[in-house]
């Protein structure tokens, strides 16, 4: 006599949808680019201070509109309000709903001493509502000393270090998961941070007509030592779980060791990831290259910053958590799939163009009390680059 015992096992969703993953992007290339622009911005290094423009254009869009695809990815985003009426101080997301708002408030903040000498030069021009927005949003005479704008931009590194910590390890202590519950995953996403943040800024410089020589090169001299960083993690992360060092990574490899769409990634992320680290090295010693070039590295370094977040994020909530096998997933039309990341892009290109509209960026100053600076003839705004307008910023 055979008994027969027939388990159940139910097939439950995915939690996170692509809204996750724009989050964790876009607010990895905030903190990234924020980096980039302190030696220009905060440390006062002249020499840097062209890349350090475009970096906080790049910083201060990102933090405005990552925080958009959080609210989505919620859900039901207006019970946001449940984090600060019921905190838990242990949970890193909760942790994070009381950084995200401190970060985004020093990011405009820092911007704004930055950008303000500007703004009131523009004011006294007769230029319309542009003169208009730009008296309004300078609010005053008044100076301010540059002391003020070191202590904020020293306030947005800490704070962004917040961002950082949080970021990472509210995933990695998630134990259900073997892929997520490691040490190794949150400076993997720093690394990876860092390659994007590069490659914005290198197509920022591009597409705003900017096209400083220094900027490419400083920018693919640091994405080289990113990559490289970058390598290192990935292999002392698979060699951990080869050697069944840790347990969780052990457990994530025989996971997916069955799958050829999981090796087929994998190679595919390798490649990627040499190949970039390869062509920053050859560009960088070329000027002619770098600056035809260097905007097309850009694309494939924010490509990996991106694939990344989502094999994280997104393919491993494909492996059965209470079964064999793998769950298929399909990035749907709407906007939880395809039309929310076409969204959350276009909400992003709209924040950088109404910034460049407004906002005369380009003459920024380390230096709150600074007469602002020229702007380069080749440097039009953005929306001249593509139509032929003179240029309002």
């Amino acid at each position: 006599m055979s008994l027969v015992t027939e388990v159940v096992v139910p097939r439950y969703g995915i939690a996170w949808y692509p809204w996750a993953v724009q989050y964790f992007f876009l607010i990895a290339l905030s903190y990234s680019t924020l980096w980039l622009a302190a030696p220009g911005l905060i440390l006062g290094k002249q020499a840097w201070m062209t890349t350090a423009r475009i970096a906080l254009l790049a910083c201060v869009s990102t933090t405005l509109v990552a925080p958009v695809a959080l609210l989505a990815d919620l859900h039901q985003p207006l019970r946001f309000w449940h984090f600060y009426a019921h905190p838990t101080p242990w949970s890193w997301m909760s942790l994070g709903s009381f950084l995200l708002p401190i970060y985004l408030g020093a990011v405009v903040l820092l911007a704004w001493l930055a950008w303000r000498p500007a703004l009131k030069a523009r004011s006294h021009q007769n230029d319309g509502w542009f003169s208009r927005v730009a008296g309004w949003l300078a609010w005053g005479e008044w100076q301010a000393p540059r002391a003020v704008l070191a202590l904020v931009g020293a306030g947005a590194l800490v704070a962004s270090l917040g961002i950082m910590l949080y970021t990472g390890f509210e995933v990695a202590i998630v134990k259900g998961r073997p892929l997520w519950n490691t040490n190794w995953l949150p400076p993997m996403f720093v690394a990876t941070g860092v390659i994007g943040g590069c490659g914005l800024i290198l197509v920022l410089n591009r597409i705003t007509s900017i096209r400083h020589p220094d900027t490419n090169r400083q920018m693919l001299a640091i994405l080289v030592g990113a990559c490289v960083v970058t390598g290192f993690i990935a292999l002392t992360w698979f060699l951990d779980g080869v050697n069944a060092v840790s347990g969780s990574v052990a457990a994530a490899l025989d996971s997916v060791s069955q799958s050829a769409a999981w090796r087929s990634t994998a190679i595919e992320g390798g490649i990627a990831g040499g190949l970039l680290a390869t062509l920053a090295f050859v560009m960088r010693r070329s000027p002619a290259r770098r600056k035809a070039m260097g905007w097309i590295l850009g694309l494939l370094a924010l490509h990996v910053a991106w694939m990344f977040r989502w094999v994280v994020l997104m393919n491993v909530q494909t492996v059965a958590r209470n079964s064999a096998g793998f769950h298929d997933y399909h990035v749907a039309f709407g906007s939880y799939g395809l039309l929310g990341i076409i969204g959350i892009f276009g909400l992003w290109l709209t924040a950088v163009m109404l910034i460049d509209l407004f906002v005369p960026w380009r003459e920024a100053s380390s230096d709150p009390q600074a007469e602002p600076v020229a702007t380069a003839p080749e440097a039009t705004s953005i929306s001249a680059s593509f139509e032929g307008a003179p240029s309002h910023g």
